[in-house]
């Protein structure tokens, strides 16, 4: 059981030093039993302290790394408690049933699934490179081709000790997944693991018999672990992950304090996406993914971004002034919020109308227009600030402005603010093309 704040207190040297951080001991007890501080900070611990504290200093969810891929070392159960810090892996699978021709197209997809959203780039992470047919030198030849072809991390996928070991021979400094150690397996899955210094997956049916293993894995000298509850079956795989995580959390069961992966399976290529849309929701560390085509991908990296986005800072673009296509000083000139979904959509109308525009990104601290008119941020008086700190008059020579719709009753006050002309333009960005096209007419 997690130990109380107040039970760490009694075992610290309770001298209110502050030279942990927190000015007092019993402040600093109350950060460790909540896992937002480590027990090395606190510099006059004793020994027998350090040993007493080891468990409770220890994050529920284990940090572990993949490459370069850090998963686990979550906190809560639900976003809105606080926020998610290290985002799903997306894996996709290889295998060596493939031919030459379709292992290099299957490359050249994974290669693409790289794309540009509200201003971040997303992408995905891992190959996870599957043997079927326990040949250490075909498996060999396999992830050869896939390491000089890629620089992503990797998942070696066999049942097989001499094949990962074979496999290990090429990419072992790029710190792949071991997966899987089974009951069966697992001393020299555990044996391989920590000679590699690589992570290592469990997988065993059940939570109990998962539990049973990691201690025995854990005593190997493998520690840093990756569970796989077992089952294929949707319902059961969300049931599993939800519990491992539950009990992670909530009751400090080190057994199954580490990241959790999930395999999409379904043979029908829609169904693997609603598979692994779940796994990322609840509550997957790593999803294993069939596919490869781009509308499959996207919708992945989309919900991930937006699980792991911090609930209380909003997306936003660099207060600035923004050329948009071919631009000249008699472009048009357009306001809006720095938040990057509304900026991101204007951008996006302006290239469809084939005109270039410049958008005058107002700081509202990541607020979209009705919100920041609502909150005072998105006033005459900011976007005039706006338009002197990015030397706008500089940029164009007409000094005409083109505000939201939605904020027409700024145009008077602003136009005094300002000096500048005011237009009104469309309440929805959907409207930007033809109002620019019948602008430029």
């Amino acid at each position: 059981m997690a130990l109380t704040g107040l039970e760490i207190y009694k075992l610290l040297p309770r001298t209110n030093c502050g030279d942990c951080g927190p000015p007092t001991c019993l402040a600093f007890a109350m950060q460790l039993a909540a896992k937002k501080t480590a027990l090395d900070k606190c510099p006059h611990v004793s020994d027998e302290a350090k040993q007493a504290l080891e468990g409770a200093s220890e994050p529920p969810i284990r940090l572990v790394k993949i490459g370069d891929l850090e998963i686990g070392n979550e906190t809560v159960m639900f976003r809105h408690e606080e926020t998610y810090h290290h985002p799903c892996g997306i894996a996709i699978e290889v295998a060596d049933t493939l031919e030459s021709d379709e292992l290099n197209n299957r490359l050249d997809q994974i290669r693409a699934l790289h794309f540009e959203r509200v201003g971040q780039q997303i992408g995905v992470d891992l190959i996870a490179i599957r043997d079927t047919q326990a040949d250490p030198d075909k498996y060999k030849e396999l992830v050869q081709k896939v390491t000089s072809d890629s620089s992503l991390g990797l998942i070696l996928i066999s049942s097989s000790v001499p094949v990962l070991e074979a496999a290990l021979d090429i990419c072992k400094e790029r710190k792949p997944l071991l997966y899987a150690a089974t009951e069966e397996n697992h001393e020299a899955m555990a044996k391989l693991a920590k000679a590699a210094r690589c992570p290592l997956a469990v997988c065993a049916e059940g939570l109990d018999a998962l539990a049973e293993l990691t201690p025995k894995i854990k005593e190997l000298g493998a520690e840093d672990l990756v569970l796989d509850p077992g089952t294929r079956e949707p319902t059961q795989v969300v049931h599993d992950l939800t519990h491992i995580r539950r009990l992670a959390l909530k009751q400090t069961f080190r057994p199954l304090g580490y990241p959790t992966m999930a395999f999409a399976t379904a043979e029908d290529a829609q169904t693997q996406v609603l598979e692994a849309v779940s796994y990322i929701s609840k509550y997957a560390n790593l999803v294993v993914f069939p596919g490869a085509e781009p509308w499959q991908v996207l919708p992945l990296l989309t919900l991930r971004q937006n699980l792991y986005t911090d609930p209380r800072v909003p997306l936003q673009v660099e207060p600035e002034l923004y050329p948009v296509g071919p631009v000249t000083s008699d472009s048009p000139l357009l306001v809006t919020t720095n938040f990057s979904l509304t900026y991101f959509t204007v951008e996006g109308e302006i290239e469809a109308s084939k005109t270039g525009a410049y958008i005058l990104a107002v700081d509202t601290e990541g607020q979209s227009v009705l919100t920041a008119f609502a909150s005072d941020k998105f006033t005459a008086e900011t976007i005039a600030k706006q338009l002197g700190v990015t030397k706008a008059g500089e940029r164009v020579k007409h000094n005409t402005l083109i505000i939201p719709g939605y904020v027409a009753v700024l145009s008077a006050k602003l136009a005094d603010a300002s000096g500048w002309q005011v237009l009104v333009g469309p309440r929805e960005a959907s409207g930007l093309p033809a109002y620019l096209r019948q602008l430029s007419a």
